[in-house]
Protein backbone atom coordinates (compact mmCIF):
# COMPACT_ATOMS: atom_id res chain seq x y z
CA UNK A 1 0.00 0.00 0.00
CA UNK A 2 0.78 3.92 -0.01
CA UNK A 3 1.86 5.45 3.09
CA UNK A 4 1.95 9.28 3.23
CA UNK A 5 4.96 9.76 6.01
CA UNK A 6 4.15 13.56 6.86
CA UNK A 7 7.35 14.86 5.44
CA UNK A 8 6.13 14.77 1.88
CA UNK A 9 7.66 11.56 1.78
CA UNK A 10 5.71 8.28 -0.11
CA UNK A 11 6.74 4.72 0.56
CA UNK A 12 5.55 1.55 -0.91
CA UNK A 13 5.29 -1.41 1.09
CA UNK A 14 3.80 -4.43 2.00
CA UNK A 15 3.23 -6.18 5.12
CA UNK A 16 5.49 -9.51 4.12
CA UNK A 17 8.01 -6.87 3.43
CA UNK A 18 8.20 -5.72 6.92
CA UNK A 19 8.31 -8.56 8.55
CA UNK A 20 10.17 -11.59 6.77
CA UNK A 21 13.77 -11.31 6.69
CA UNK A 22 13.95 -12.62 2.95
CA UNK A 23 12.19 -9.36 2.22
CA UNK A 24 14.15 -6.56 4.00
CA UNK A 25 15.06 -3.75 3.10
CA UNK A 26 13.20 -3.70 -0.07
CA UNK A 27 10.90 -0.75 -0.37
CA UNK A 28 10.85 2.45 -2.39
CA UNK A 29 10.79 5.73 -1.23
CA UNK A 30 10.91 9.16 -2.50
CA UNK A 31 11.57 12.19 -0.92
CA UNK A 32 11.56 16.02 -1.70
CA UNK A 33 14.83 17.56 -0.65
CA UNK A 34 14.99 20.43 1.36
CA UNK A 35 13.08 18.65 4.13
CA UNK A 36 14.33 17.59 7.63
CA UNK A 37 15.83 14.27 7.42
CA UNK A 38 15.23 11.58 10.20
CA UNK A 39 16.98 9.72 12.50
CA UNK A 40 15.37 6.89 14.80
CA UNK A 41 17.04 6.72 18.03
CA UNK A 42 16.63 3.68 19.59
CA UNK A 43 16.83 3.40 23.81
CA UNK A 44 14.71 1.42 25.97
CA UNK A 45 15.33 3.14 28.69
CA UNK A 46 15.26 6.46 27.29
CA UNK A 47 13.15 9.14 29.30
CA UNK A 48 11.13 11.94 29.17
CA UNK A 49 11.92 15.76 30.35
CA UNK A 50 9.61 15.04 33.12
CA UNK A 51 11.38 11.87 34.15
CA UNK A 52 13.64 10.89 36.90
CA UNK A 53 16.87 10.30 35.65
CA UNK A 54 19.76 11.04 32.38
CA UNK A 55 17.17 12.40 29.27
CA UNK A 56 20.38 12.23 26.98
CA UNK A 57 18.40 11.74 23.49
CA UNK A 58 15.97 13.98 24.50
CA UNK A 59 18.03 16.73 25.34
CA UNK A 60 19.98 15.72 21.95
CA UNK A 61 17.25 15.93 19.91
CA UNK A 62 15.82 19.09 20.96
CA UNK A 63 18.80 20.57 19.99
CA UNK A 64 19.01 18.65 16.34
CA UNK A 65 15.42 20.25 15.59
CA UNK A 66 16.67 23.77 14.09
CA UNK A 67 19.52 21.55 12.53
CA UNK A 68 17.75 19.97 10.20
CA UNK A 69 16.97 16.32 11.68
CA UNK A 70 13.88 15.36 13.12
CA UNK A 71 14.92 12.37 15.67
CA UNK A 72 12.30 9.93 17.19
CA UNK A 73 13.30 8.11 19.73
CA UNK A 74 11.65 4.70 20.64
CA UNK A 75 11.48 3.64 23.88
CA UNK A 76 9.99 1.24 26.76
CA UNK A 77 6.82 1.80 28.29
CA UNK A 78 8.22 1.39 31.77
CA UNK A 79 10.62 3.70 33.72
CA UNK A 80 13.78 2.60 34.71
CA UNK A 81 14.24 2.50 38.16
CA UNK A 82 10.38 3.15 39.56
CA UNK A 83 8.84 0.75 36.77
CA UNK A 84 5.87 3.36 35.86
CA UNK A 85 4.21 2.28 33.04
CA UNK A 86 3.16 4.56 30.44
CA UNK A 87 0.59 3.33 28.35
CA UNK A 88 -3.37 2.41 29.17
CA UNK A 89 -3.77 -0.88 29.81
CA UNK A 90 -5.86 -0.95 26.29
CA UNK A 91 -2.90 0.28 24.94
CA UNK A 92 -0.03 -0.86 22.77
CA UNK A 93 1.51 1.92 21.27
CA UNK A 94 1.49 5.87 21.92
CA UNK A 95 3.84 8.57 20.52
CA UNK A 96 4.25 11.59 22.32
CA UNK A 97 5.83 15.05 21.51
CA UNK A 98 7.97 17.17 23.93
CA UNK A 99 9.34 20.51 23.05
CA UNK A 100 8.66 19.18 19.57
CA UNK A 101 10.65 15.74 20.20
CA UNK A 102 8.58 12.64 19.60
CA UNK A 103 8.77 9.52 21.30
CA UNK A 104 7.05 6.27 20.77
CA UNK A 105 6.75 4.23 23.84
CA UNK A 106 5.88 0.34 22.94
CA UNK A 107 4.36 -1.69 25.97
CA UNK A 108 6.52 -3.57 27.96
CA UNK A 109 6.10 -5.65 30.81
CA UNK A 110 6.71 -3.92 34.52
CA UNK A 111 9.48 -5.89 36.71
CA UNK A 112 11.29 -5.85 39.84
CA UNK A 113 15.15 -5.99 40.43
CA UNK A 114 17.84 -7.48 38.12
CA UNK A 115 16.43 -11.07 37.21
CA UNK A 116 14.30 -12.53 34.65
CA UNK A 117 11.69 -10.01 34.86
CA UNK A 118 13.95 -7.10 33.46
CA UNK A 119 14.94 -10.17 30.96
CA UNK A 120 11.56 -10.51 29.67
CA UNK A 121 11.60 -6.54 29.68
CA UNK A 122 14.54 -6.50 27.22
CA UNK A 123 13.44 -8.99 24.85
CA UNK A 124 9.55 -7.79 24.74
CA UNK A 125 11.08 -4.36 23.81
CA UNK A 126 13.01 -5.81 21.01
CA UNK A 127 10.09 -8.15 19.99
CA UNK A 128 7.67 -4.91 19.90
CA UNK A 129 10.19 -2.64 17.84
CA UNK A 130 10.99 -5.31 15.38
CA UNK A 131 7.06 -6.20 14.72
CA UNK A 132 6.31 -5.16 11.22
CA UNK A 133 3.38 -2.47 12.28
CA UNK A 134 4.94 -1.04 15.37
CA UNK A 135 6.86 1.90 13.61
CA UNK A 136 4.61 2.27 10.69
CA UNK A 137 3.14 4.95 11.88
CA UNK A 138 6.38 7.40 11.78
CA UNK A 139 7.78 8.79 8.29
CA UNK A 140 10.49 6.59 7.20
CA UNK A 141 14.04 6.86 8.85
CA UNK A 142 17.45 8.00 6.94
CA UNK A 143 19.71 6.79 9.48
CA UNK A 144 19.11 4.48 12.53
CA UNK A 145 20.82 4.99 15.83
CA UNK A 146 20.63 2.12 18.02
CA UNK A 147 21.84 2.62 21.77
CA UNK A 148 23.30 -0.35 23.93
CA UNK A 149 21.81 0.50 27.65
CA UNK A 150 21.51 -3.11 27.09
CA UNK A 151 22.60 -4.90 23.06
CA UNK A 152 19.44 -6.02 21.84
CA UNK A 153 18.14 -3.07 21.71
CA UNK A 154 21.26 -1.66 19.38
CA UNK A 155 20.90 -5.11 17.84
CA UNK A 156 17.34 -4.14 17.08
CA UNK A 157 18.14 -1.33 15.16
CA UNK A 158 20.55 -2.42 12.89
CA UNK A 159 17.76 -5.04 12.32
CA UNK A 160 16.07 -2.24 11.29
CA UNK A 161 18.79 -0.45 9.06
CA UNK A 162 18.62 -3.55 7.37
CA UNK A 163 15.30 -3.48 6.35
CA UNK A 164 15.27 0.51 5.54
CA UNK A 165 18.15 0.32 3.71
CA UNK A 166 19.95 3.09 6.02
CA UNK A 167 23.14 3.42 7.75
CA UNK A 168 23.36 2.33 11.38
CA UNK A 169 25.03 3.74 13.75
CA UNK A 170 25.82 1.79 17.52
CA UNK A 171 26.09 4.06 20.25
CA UNK A 172 28.15 2.28 23.00
CA UNK A 173 27.04 3.39 26.45
CA UNK A 174 27.66 0.51 28.37
CA UNK A 175 30.07 -1.71 27.33
CA UNK A 176 28.63 -5.31 27.43
CA UNK A 177 29.53 -7.87 28.85
CA UNK A 178 32.94 -5.97 30.18
CA UNK A 179 31.09 -4.44 32.60
CA UNK A 180 28.68 -7.32 33.73
CA UNK A 181 32.05 -9.62 34.25
CA UNK A 182 34.24 -6.91 35.90
CA UNK A 183 31.14 -6.68 38.47
CA UNK A 184 30.64 -10.21 39.09
CA UNK A 185 27.52 -10.64 37.32
CA UNK A 186 28.86 -12.61 34.72
CA UNK A 187 31.85 -15.47 34.38
CA UNK A 188 34.36 -14.12 31.69
CA UNK A 189 34.14 -17.68 29.49
CA UNK A 190 30.52 -18.53 30.66
CA UNK A 191 28.08 -18.95 28.24
CA UNK A 192 26.17 -15.74 28.06
CA UNK A 193 29.06 -13.47 28.22
CA UNK A 194 30.53 -15.91 24.88
CA UNK A 195 27.55 -14.71 23.47
CA UNK A 196 26.79 -11.19 24.63
CA UNK A 197 30.61 -10.55 22.97
CA UNK A 198 29.82 -12.31 20.05
CA UNK A 199 26.80 -9.89 19.74
CA UNK A 200 29.07 -7.01 20.42
CA UNK A 201 31.24 -7.92 17.87
CA UNK A 202 28.61 -8.06 14.98
CA UNK A 203 27.02 -4.59 16.09
CA UNK A 204 30.67 -3.27 15.65
CA UNK A 205 31.41 -4.58 12.61
CA UNK A 206 27.71 -3.58 11.44
CA UNK A 207 27.64 -0.13 12.31
CA UNK A 208 28.67 2.71 9.74
CA UNK A 209 29.79 4.78 12.78
CA UNK A 210 30.57 3.68 16.49
CA UNK A 211 29.78 6.14 19.10
CA UNK A 212 30.79 6.08 22.28
CA UNK A 213 29.95 7.75 25.85
CA UNK A 214 33.51 6.46 26.93
CA UNK A 215 36.35 8.58 25.79
CA UNK A 216 38.82 5.76 25.98
CA UNK A 217 36.49 3.21 24.52
CA UNK A 218 38.12 3.21 21.38
CA UNK A 219 41.22 1.12 22.89
CA UNK A 220 38.67 -1.70 24.16
CA UNK A 221 36.65 -1.98 20.43
CA UNK A 222 39.34 -1.95 18.23
CA UNK A 223 40.60 -5.33 20.03
CA UNK A 224 37.56 -5.99 17.68
CA UNK A 225 39.70 -5.51 14.44
CA UNK A 226 37.64 -2.35 14.16
CA UNK A 227 39.54 0.80 12.65
CA UNK A 228 39.74 3.44 15.39
CA UNK A 229 38.29 5.91 12.33
CA UNK A 230 35.12 4.21 13.03
CA UNK A 231 34.78 5.32 16.82
CA UNK A 232 33.38 8.95 17.44
CA UNK A 233 33.36 10.05 21.10
CA UNK A 234 29.89 12.30 22.41
CA UNK A 235 29.77 12.21 25.66
CA UNK A 236 27.15 13.00 28.15
CA UNK A 237 26.23 16.55 29.21
CA UNK A 238 24.01 18.52 30.96
CA UNK A 239 21.11 21.24 29.49
CA UNK A 240 23.45 24.84 30.86
CA UNK A 241 20.57 26.89 29.79
CA UNK A 242 18.44 25.30 33.19
CA UNK A 243 21.32 26.77 35.25
CA UNK A 244 23.14 29.74 37.05
CA UNK A 245 26.07 29.62 39.90
CA UNK A 246 24.27 31.18 42.63
CA UNK A 247 24.92 32.43 46.22
CA UNK A 248 25.89 28.87 48.95
CA UNK A 249 22.92 28.49 50.99
CA UNK A 250 23.47 29.40 54.88
CA UNK A 251 26.67 27.56 55.75
CA UNK A 252 24.92 25.73 59.27
CA UNK A 253 24.40 23.04 58.26
CA UNK A 254 26.84 22.05 55.89
CA UNK A 255 25.04 20.24 52.93
CA UNK A 256 26.75 17.10 50.90
CA UNK A 257 24.17 15.79 48.23
CA UNK A 258 24.14 13.26 46.35
CA UNK A 259 21.15 12.83 43.47
CA UNK A 260 21.44 9.36 41.12
CA UNK A 261 21.10 6.11 41.35
CA UNK A 262 21.52 3.49 44.16
CA UNK A 263 22.94 0.77 42.21
CA UNK A 264 25.73 -1.32 43.14
CA UNK A 265 28.33 0.65 41.15
CA UNK A 266 28.03 3.38 42.85
CA UNK A 267 29.25 2.68 46.15
CA UNK A 268 26.92 4.77 48.14
CA UNK A 269 28.17 2.26 51.50
CA UNK A 270 31.05 3.85 51.47
CA UNK A 271 29.86 7.72 51.00
CA UNK A 272 27.82 6.64 54.03
CA UNK A 273 30.34 5.37 56.18
CA UNK A 274 32.64 8.54 54.68
CA UNK A 275 30.11 10.57 56.36
CA UNK A 276 29.73 9.00 59.64
CA UNK A 277 33.52 9.08 59.97
CA UNK A 278 33.98 13.09 58.66
CA UNK A 279 31.07 14.29 61.01
CA UNK A 280 33.18 12.92 64.09
CA UNK A 281 36.63 14.23 63.03
CA UNK A 282 37.57 17.49 64.44
CA UNK A 283 36.37 20.82 63.03
CA UNK A 284 33.70 19.33 61.42
CA UNK A 285 30.77 22.25 61.32
CA UNK A 286 27.29 20.92 61.85
CA UNK A 287 26.31 19.21 58.25
CA UNK A 288 23.77 16.77 56.75
CA UNK A 289 24.06 14.12 53.80
CA UNK A 290 21.18 14.08 51.36
CA UNK A 291 20.74 10.88 49.22
CA UNK A 292 18.37 11.33 46.64
CA UNK A 293 17.28 8.95 43.89
CA UNK A 294 16.77 5.21 43.93
CA UNK A 295 17.79 2.11 43.02
CA UNK A 296 18.57 -1.89 44.43
CA UNK A 297 21.40 -0.86 46.90
CA UNK A 298 18.79 1.45 48.83
CA UNK A 299 17.28 -0.57 51.33
CA UNK A 300 20.59 -1.65 52.04
CA UNK A 301 21.72 1.84 52.22
CA UNK A 302 18.84 2.86 55.02
CA UNK A 303 20.15 0.04 57.17
CA UNK A 304 23.62 0.97 57.24
CA UNK A 305 22.40 4.08 58.40
CA UNK A 306 21.24 2.89 61.01
CA UNK A 307 23.85 0.67 62.27
CA UNK A 308 26.32 3.09 62.24
CA UNK A 309 23.71 5.68 64.06
CA UNK A 310 23.70 8.61 61.43
CA UNK A 311 20.95 10.70 62.08
CA UNK A 312 21.53 13.52 59.65
CA UNK A 313 21.82 11.40 56.47
CA UNK A 314 18.13 11.62 54.94
CA UNK A 315 17.21 9.46 51.88
CA UNK A 316 14.62 11.38 49.62
CA UNK A 317 12.91 10.07 46.10
CA UNK A 318 13.91 10.72 43.06
CA UNK A 319 12.99 13.89 41.40
CA UNK A 320 12.11 15.09 37.92
CA UNK A 321 15.13 16.41 35.71
CA UNK A 322 13.15 19.36 35.76
CA UNK A 323 13.61 20.21 39.15
CA UNK A 324 17.39 19.13 39.69
CA UNK A 325 19.07 22.77 39.55
CA UNK A 326 16.70 24.07 42.34
CA UNK A 327 17.46 21.17 44.25
CA UNK A 328 21.25 21.24 43.29
CA UNK A 329 21.34 24.96 44.21
CA UNK A 330 20.98 23.54 48.15
CA UNK A 331 23.93 21.70 48.22
CA UNK A 332 27.51 22.99 49.48
CA UNK A 333 29.12 20.27 47.92
CA UNK A 334 28.08 17.28 46.01
CA UNK A 335 29.98 13.34 46.69
CA UNK A 336 30.35 11.08 43.39
CA UNK A 337 31.77 8.00 43.69
CA UNK A 338 32.17 4.59 41.83
CA UNK A 339 33.62 1.26 43.02
CA UNK A 340 37.20 0.63 41.64
CA UNK A 341 36.15 -1.45 38.21
CA UNK A 342 38.43 -2.37 36.26
CA UNK A 343 36.03 -1.60 33.09
CA UNK A 344 36.58 2.33 34.05
CA UNK A 345 39.67 2.38 32.75
CA UNK A 346 38.10 3.30 29.53
CA UNK A 347 36.58 6.27 31.11
CA UNK A 348 33.16 7.06 32.66
CA UNK A 349 30.90 9.58 31.07
CA UNK A 350 28.30 9.86 34.03
CA UNK A 351 24.88 12.40 33.40
CA UNK A 352 25.03 13.43 37.16
CA UNK A 353 28.53 14.37 37.82
CA UNK A 354 27.35 16.95 34.51
CA UNK A 355 24.51 18.23 36.45
CA UNK A 356 26.82 18.83 39.61
CA UNK A 357 29.43 20.78 37.61
CA UNK A 358 26.68 22.94 35.87
CA UNK A 359 25.62 23.85 39.41
CA UNK A 360 28.63 25.55 40.27
CA UNK A 361 29.12 23.61 43.81
CA UNK A 362 32.69 21.68 44.19
CA UNK A 363 32.38 18.33 43.63
CA UNK A 364 34.23 15.30 45.59
CA UNK A 365 35.29 13.17 43.40
CA UNK A 366 35.69 9.33 44.56
CA UNK A 367 36.64 7.44 41.51
CA UNK A 368 39.92 5.45 39.82
CA UNK A 369 38.49 6.24 36.19
CA UNK A 370 40.69 7.03 33.18
CA UNK A 371 39.44 10.44 33.00
CA UNK A 372 38.48 13.22 35.34
CA UNK A 373 36.46 16.13 34.75
CA UNK A 374 36.49 17.15 38.41
CA UNK A 375 40.21 17.26 38.00
CA UNK A 376 40.31 18.75 34.25
CA UNK A 377 38.69 21.19 36.14
CA UNK A 378 40.03 21.79 39.40
CA UNK A 379 36.55 21.77 40.31
CA UNK A 380 36.68 19.87 44.03
CA UNK A 381 39.29 17.32 45.37
CA UNK A 382 39.57 13.72 44.34
CA UNK A 383 40.15 10.86 46.29
CA UNK A 384 40.68 6.95 45.43
CA UNK A 385 37.93 4.81 44.99
CA UNK A 386 36.54 2.71 47.99
CA UNK A 387 38.33 4.88 50.48
CA UNK A 388 35.91 5.62 53.51
CA UNK A 389 39.38 8.08 55.43
CA UNK A 390 40.02 9.69 52.33
CA UNK A 391 36.87 10.58 51.23
CA UNK A 392 36.48 11.87 55.14
CA UNK A 393 38.84 13.42 54.78
CA UNK A 394 38.02 15.67 51.88
CA UNK A 395 34.54 15.71 53.22
CA UNK A 396 36.20 17.59 56.33
CA UNK A 397 38.45 19.60 53.63
CA UNK A 398 35.67 20.98 51.67
CA UNK A 399 33.43 22.05 54.72
CA UNK A 400 36.49 23.88 56.69
CA UNK A 401 37.40 25.65 53.14
CA UNK A 402 36.39 29.45 53.04
CA UNK A 403 32.78 30.05 51.01
CA UNK A 404 35.04 31.83 48.11
CA UNK A 405 37.47 28.88 47.74
CA UNK A 406 34.71 26.71 46.97
CA UNK A 407 32.93 29.48 44.99
CA UNK A 408 36.36 29.46 42.94
CA UNK A 409 36.12 25.43 42.28
CA UNK A 410 32.27 25.72 41.55
CA UNK A 411 32.98 28.16 38.96
CA UNK A 412 35.31 26.53 36.77
CA UNK A 413 33.10 23.65 36.78
CA UNK A 414 30.51 25.39 35.46
CA UNK A 415 33.10 26.77 32.47
CA UNK A 416 33.95 22.91 31.98
CA UNK A 417 30.31 21.96 31.18
CA UNK A 418 29.50 25.54 29.34
CA UNK A 419 32.54 25.22 26.99
CA UNK A 420 32.53 21.33 26.74
CA UNK A 421 30.01 19.29 27.65
CA UNK A 422 26.75 21.42 26.98
CA UNK A 423 24.15 19.60 24.98
CA UNK A 424 23.89 21.84 21.93
CA UNK A 425 27.30 20.93 21.58
CA UNK A 426 26.90 17.30 21.52
CA UNK A 427 24.32 17.74 19.63
CA UNK A 428 26.13 19.74 16.91
CA UNK A 429 29.04 16.74 17.06
CA UNK A 430 26.12 14.16 16.33
CA UNK A 431 24.48 16.29 13.64
CA UNK A 432 28.23 16.46 11.68
CA UNK A 433 28.28 12.37 11.96
CA UNK A 434 24.64 11.92 10.98
CA UNK A 435 25.31 13.91 8.03
CA UNK A 436 28.61 11.96 7.12
CA UNK A 437 26.67 8.47 7.13
CA UNK A 438 23.71 9.70 5.21
CA UNK A 439 25.42 11.49 2.53
CA UNK A 440 28.05 8.36 2.24
CA UNK A 441 24.74 6.25 1.65
CA UNK A 442 24.18 8.28 -1.17
CA UNK A 443 26.89 8.21 -2.92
Amino acid sequence: MFQWSGRISFRFTWDCLLTNPRFEGRHIEYRTEGMDKVVWILNHYALEPGGAGGTRHYSLARHMLPLGWQPYIIAASTELNTGRQRLRHDETTRMETFDGVSFMWLRVPTYNGNGIGRVRNMVSYTVAALRGRTLRQLPPPDVIIGSSVHPLAAWAGARLARRYQVPFIFEVRDLWPETLIDMGRLKRNGLVARLLRRLEERLYKQATVIISVLPKAVDYITQFGVPAAKVRWIPNGAEVSSYAVTAEPPTNPFTFMYFGAHGQANGLDVVLKAYGQAIRLPGMPPSRLRLIGDGPAKAGLIKLAEELRISTVSFEKPVRKAEIPALAAQAHAFVFHLHDIPVFRFGISSNKLFDYLATGRPVLFGCNASNNPVQEARAGLTVPADSVDKMAQAMLAVATMSAQERASMGQRGYDLVHTQYAYLHLAKQLVQVLNEVQQASRE
